[in-house]
């Protein structure tokens, strides 16, 4: 969705700077996520452990309140209920009519009361009750959050919480789509999501699901229908929807790639969009929501994502002639309305209800033309929304948690003095609180039919999705309780949920992390692509001809003549380039540090922890490169000013020391590499051509630049590194370095240099 992307992106950064005061629960030092609707606190807090008992009143002993209990007991404070009442007792009480519920901005309030709760804290007894057993379960998870260790004990408050949500539908997007996580991460993943009342996880698999009705486009790793039911049955025994995800008639590269989907093209010459009159094309999609469907019961809701379907109603082509009827319908819009319509109609009649994005190239005018049962996966401001809202389309607001940023999401926005290439509009808030305050105060509250958010990451920019986790549960929880206390308290609940009381400094080390990340991408330029296929088009128009795609890349310094002259301004003109580099490679080091002690301390998510160290090296690696690149342009002056002198040894040495620092870059880029893939193999399958007796055709989007597609393996987190032409720049060094030793009788480097073997960590 790049549009949304970069709207979040630069929202208005006028976001109100004062913080708020903590919330009851916050005062009393205790952390909960999302924040209770109501709050009464007594005057002290009392004692927990392993001597409370747990009853249960109208719950069967395998509901997931009771399982989850005695589970979070267990993994998070190494208890187990006692069989009998040694200590107090925890009540577990589903019964309609026990809970009610106050304000809610969603329309359907018995969809809010099935999630609602209360719980009463005394010091012998606790009693959960809900109307439901969503509500029962959630409150389970509050009850969890709360208990706090202290002073060789378990606390908890003395008092009453009435909770309930503000809007039904709390989803997180997991984009699979050019990688897939093991089965065991993706339920993690959807566990981890209940805790926090996320009850939404839309999937995006792409090929990597074992479609029957498409077997060419299936990915050499891909989900079983099997696989696909049990985390789905998984995900509601939890009380979360594992929402299939498809795209349509736009971002289907996947598809639109394969020689035996070519003909469905609306360009000949574009994998992007599928046309929209070709009845095959419906054929297509239908048989893959059969698969879906098949593997995937007991499901609400699915994704139809028609995002960003730019040239819908512009093929006049012997394969595709939509422009015809747009013209006949009256838009391009109407047009898109029809194929939602087509497409929404199956899934409708199959018992789903649909979320699709009522986006461009649709105005207006051309919302009448869709059914109404349809759900539109955004908001998009006063012109857009009462339409929506008249024509009984429901919406639900998106948020993003990461947009196009590489290797970590732009948490926090460095300080312009960290910036090579400063914003013209810089942010100023933290995305977690532009993402609070869009879900509490956006326009569409009161001019949508609202029913939930749903709050994306977008791993196709090649990151881990354990670096979304703060996006997802801090802001989300927006969604259950808009406005409840800041950001910031917010953010330090999630830290101590998510990692344990004994982690430190979290929030720095995000910090470090969003800073050091965003130095990544901004120390190097940008210029047109040598190594990929031009882009064939884009928001606003298709190229004629295409327009290179663009690459990252750094200025290198000269190569020194046979003689060793060396005439270069390379540290003068990148000073600020170095400056920066020098300055945050002290912050990796504190970055480095703090992982590591949290690696040792931290209760929980450990494996998190990994993946951002992981992550944290291979931002190192952009520093020390750097920090080489500045070393060597030294010695080659040192090299020159010896040779001057007539000093050869001294000279050629100095060279060598150059040719030694380009060995170190590769194999500390190596290890780097070699590194990310062991940790996140632990979660995600293999990245390989073949495998499986299918193969991956690695072709890339002629429209969309998804560097987490740019190479076949994990390499992309390196290749801007393999297109430089450092290799090239290394031997001209080094046959400078020889024709000069020659000259004076000295010996020859006859190492070979392949700054693309990314194997070599020697």
């Amino acid at each position: 969705m790049q549009l949304t992307r970069v709207a979040l992106l630069i929202l208005p950064v006028a976001i109100c700077a004062v913080a708020a005061p903590l919330s009851p629960l916050g005062a009393r030092g205790y952390a909960v996520l999302p924040a209770p609707q109501l709050v009464t606190l007594g005057g002290s807090d009392f004692r927990f452990g392993a001597g409370w008992s747990v009853e249960r009143k109208g719950v069967a002993a395998a509901d997931a309140a009771v399982t989850s209990l005695s589970e979070g007991l267990s993994s998070r404070f190494h208890i187990a209920p006692s069989r009998t009442a040694q200590s107090g007792t925890v009540t577990l009480v589903l019964a309609p009519g026990s809970v009610s519920i106050g304000d809610a901005l969603d329309s359907d309030k018995q969809a809010i009361a099935e999630q609602a709760y209360k719980i009463d804290l005394r010091p012998t007894a606790i009693t959960v009750a809900a109307n439901a057993a969503p509500g029962l379960f959630y409150g389970v998870q509050t009850l969890l959050q709360l208990i706090q260790p202290r002073d060789g004990g378990l606390w908890l408050p003395e008092g009453q919480i009435v909770d309930w949500p503000d809007l039904r539908l709390r989803q997180i997007y997991w984009d699979d789509a050019h990688h897939l996580d093991r089965p065991e991460a993706l339920r993690n993943a959807i566990r981890q999501a209940a805790f926090y009342k996320i009850n939404g996880f839309a999937l995006k698999l792409e090929g990597h699901f074992q479609y029957r009705s498409a077997p060419s486009i299936v990915e050499p790793y891909a989900l079983t229908p099997a696989e696909l039911q049990s985390l789905t049955d998984y995900g509601l025994k939890y009380h979360v929807q594992l929402i299939p995800y498809l795209d349509g008639p736009g971002h289907i590269a996947f598809i639109l790639k394969h020689p035996e989907y070519a003909k469905l093209r609306e360009f000949p010459d574009s994998n992007y969009e599928a046309c929209a009159v070709n009845p095959d094309t419906y054929k297509m999609f239908e048989g893959m929501f059969q698969d879906l469907l098949n593997a995937n019961r007991g499901i609400k809701y699915f994704y139809l994502s028609t995002d960003e379907a730019y040239y819908v109603g512009l093929a006049n082509n012997q394969q595709c002639d939509e422009a015809a009827r747009a013209k006949e319908l009256g838009s391009v819009g109407k047009l898109l309305a029809e194929f939602v319509t087509k497409t929404a109609g199956w899934l409708h009649g199959h018992g789903r209800e649909v979320v699709f994005w009522g986006e461009f190239p649709m105005k207006p005018g051309d919302i009448d033309a869709l059914p109404s049962y349809m759900i539109n996966g955004e908001v998009y401001g006063p012109e857009f929304d009462p339409v929506f809202k008249k024509h009984g389309i429901r919406q639900t607001i998106y948020v993003s948690t990461q947009g196009e940023e590489r290797h970590f999401p732009g948490y926090f926005p460095p300080p312009p003095e960290q910036r090579l290439h400063p914003e013209t509009r810089p942010r100023l808030t933290s995305r977690v609180e532009e993402t609070i305050h869009k879900i509490s105060t956006d326009a569409a509250r009161q001019n949508a039919d609202l029913m939930g958010v749903v709050n994306a990451g977008w791993a196709d920019a090649g990151l881990h999705p354990e670096t979304f986790w703060l996006g997802y549960a801090a802001g989300t929880a927006a969604a259950w309780h808009p406005g409840a206390g800041d950001a910031e308290e917010a953010m330090s609940n999630f830290y101590r949920l998510f990692y344990g009381w004994h982690a430190v400094d979290v929030e720095r080390l995000y910090r470090l992390m969003s800073s050091q990340a965003q130095f990544w991408s901004d120390s190097w330029e940008t210029g047109p692509s040598k190594s990929r296929k031009p882009i064939w088009g884009n928001s606003n128009r298709i190229y004629s001809p295409r327009q290179p795609a663009r690459d990252q890349l750094i200025p290198l310094p000269p190569a020194p003549t046979a003689e060793l002259k060396y005439n270069s301004t390379w540290r003068k003109d990148n000073a600020r380039r170095l400056e920066l580099a020098a300055g945050l490679m002290h912050q990796n080091d504190e970055l480095l540090d703090l992982l590591r002690q949290n690696l040792r301390q931290a209760d929980f998510n450990r494996y998190n922890l990994e993946v951002l160290l992981s992550v944290a090296q291979v931002l190192r690696q952009n520093l020390t490169m750097l920090a080489a690149l500045g070393r060597m342009d030294t010695l080659l002056d040192s090299a020159q000013e010896a040779a001057a002198k007539g000093e050869a040894g001294a000279a050629v040495e100095a060279v060598d020391q150059a040719l030694h620092l380009a060995r170190a870059i590769r194999k500390e880029r190596n290890t780097v590499l070699r590194d990310v893939t062991q940790v996140w193999s632990q979660s995600w399958y293999p990245r390989v051509a073949e495998a499986n007796g299918r193969k991956f055709l690695h072709e890339l989007d002629d429209v969309k630049d998804h560097p987490g597609d740019r190479t076949v393996d994990l390499s992309y987190m390196i290749e801007r590194e393999f297109l430089l032409p450092f290799g090239e720049w290394v031997n001209q060094v080094r046959e400078a370095r020889n024709q000069y030793a020659r000259a004076h009788n000295l010996s020859m480097d006859n190492q070979a240099f392949d700054w693309k073997d990314a194997h070599d960590v020697q």
